[in-house]
């Protein structure tokens, strides 16, 4: 709001109502009688100027894609061992031959499932120690959707099965099959003595 010059009848007034009062402070020096005086021009400061910008400036290049879920063969070769380490050597060079096997090529998870189910703990009644899964590697299901749809249903859904009851008290050990028992597309079972 800017202030209005006073008019010659409002310092005149003012003079008058002044001189009927008593001052707070007199040992203050007196101010000068109100004057006309000139408006004040404003003083303008200068706007800061911005730094040149430009979009994306402050990101830091990207650098490798974070993959929360590791590969699936690399958390199996990262699992603990759980049984004899010369044993576990020996059948992950394909040296021990498994007992039993069981080929879950073509089928679809609700029949595989059952199947799988049966045959681990038929084969652990029976005494057997070390058996064969055969999965397939699977084919390449991805359309390009929202969502990835890992390669092999079977290949990813099979380990899972293993380590949820009621196959997790037979299974002691899971790892992939030596490329002579099928490689990728297949998994030794080491299985739990029965009690």
């Amino acid at each position: 709001m800017t202030r209005r010059r006073l008019r010659p009848d409002e310092v005149e007034l003012w003079r008058q109502i002044a001189a009927t009062t008593d001052r707070l402070h007199p040992e203050l020096p007196r101010a000068e009688d109100p004057v006309a005086r000139p408006k004040p021009k404003p003083h303008k400061t200068p706007k800061p100027r911005l730094p040149d910008f430009s979009i994306g400036q402050a990101t830091r290049p990207a650098t490798a894609a974070v993959d929360l879920k590791p590969a699936l063969s690399d958390r199996l070769r990262t699992a603990p061992v759980s049984m004899d380490s010369k044993a576990f050597a020996r059948m992950k060079r394909g040296k021990l031959v498994p007992e039993g096997r069981i080929d879950l090529h073509g089928m679809t998870m609700d029949r595989a499932h059952p199947a799988l189910t049966s045959f681990i703990l038929r084969a652990q009644a029976g005494g057997k120690r070390l058996v064969l899964v055969i999965t397939g590697k699977g084919r390449d299901r991805d359309e390009g959707g929202p969502i990835p749809v890992p390669r092999g249903i079977l290949k990813h859904q099979v380990p899972q099965w293993l380590a949820t009851p009621p196959l997790a008290q037979a299974v002691l050990q899971i790892t992939e099959a030596h490329i002579s028992h099928g490689g990728a597309g297949a998994y030794y079972v080491y299985l739990r003595r029965s009690r």
